[in-house]
């Protein structure tokens, strides 16, 4: 397991190429990145579409990927909060600072040639979520194939009407 830990969550294109794991060599550094960006989506829709396709390389979202990333925030703002470390449904997701992602591979996460599975710990889930990389041997960078990160998890305790 891998822990990426940033002093910062970026708010901006710019924000997010000037991190040090954007760099996209290092494939665990890519997903805690994804995470990173998505946290945004509530407040900045259109600016965490942009840091999506970087993220995407050579494969922008198209108008269904855009829908199903809204579809699955609505009403859910707290629900990226969940993948960093110190946050709980009891502290309304609320993450430890530094943020930090702990971030692991199984044995099949490596099946694919090009590709790489990972799995990122999530405090409102019983088990880590995975998400799927593509290599581009070219460059050695590691882009963001496909993301499960967006279903549902626990209700924070603050929003849990039956708490």
């Amino acid at each position: 397991m891998s822990v990426i830990t940033m002093d910062r969550l970026p708010k901006t294109l710019e924000d997010l190429k000037a991190m040090p794991q954007a760099t996209l060599k290092n494939p665990e550094e890519v997903a805690a990145l994804t995470v990173a960006v998505l946290a945004l989506y509530p407040e900045n829709p259109a600016e965490t579409e942009k840091m999506l396709d970087f993220l995407r390389g050579p494969r922008p979202l198209n108008g269904m990927d855009k829908q199903f990333i809204k579809d699955r925030f609505r009403g859910k703002t707290y629900l990226m909060r969940s993948y960093f470390v110190g946050s709980t449904p009891e502290n309304n997701y609320t993450p430890a600072l530094p943020y930090r992602v702990s971030v692991s591979e199984n044995a099949n996460s490596r099946s694919e040639d090009g590709y790489l599975t990972l799995y990122v710990a999530c405090s409102g889930a019983d088990s880590p979520r995975p998400l799927k990389l593509r290599n581009k041997p070219s460059t050695g960078e590691w882009f963001l194939w496909e993301q499960q990160l967006l279903t549902g998890i626990r209700i924070p305790k603050a929003e849990d009407a039956w708490a």
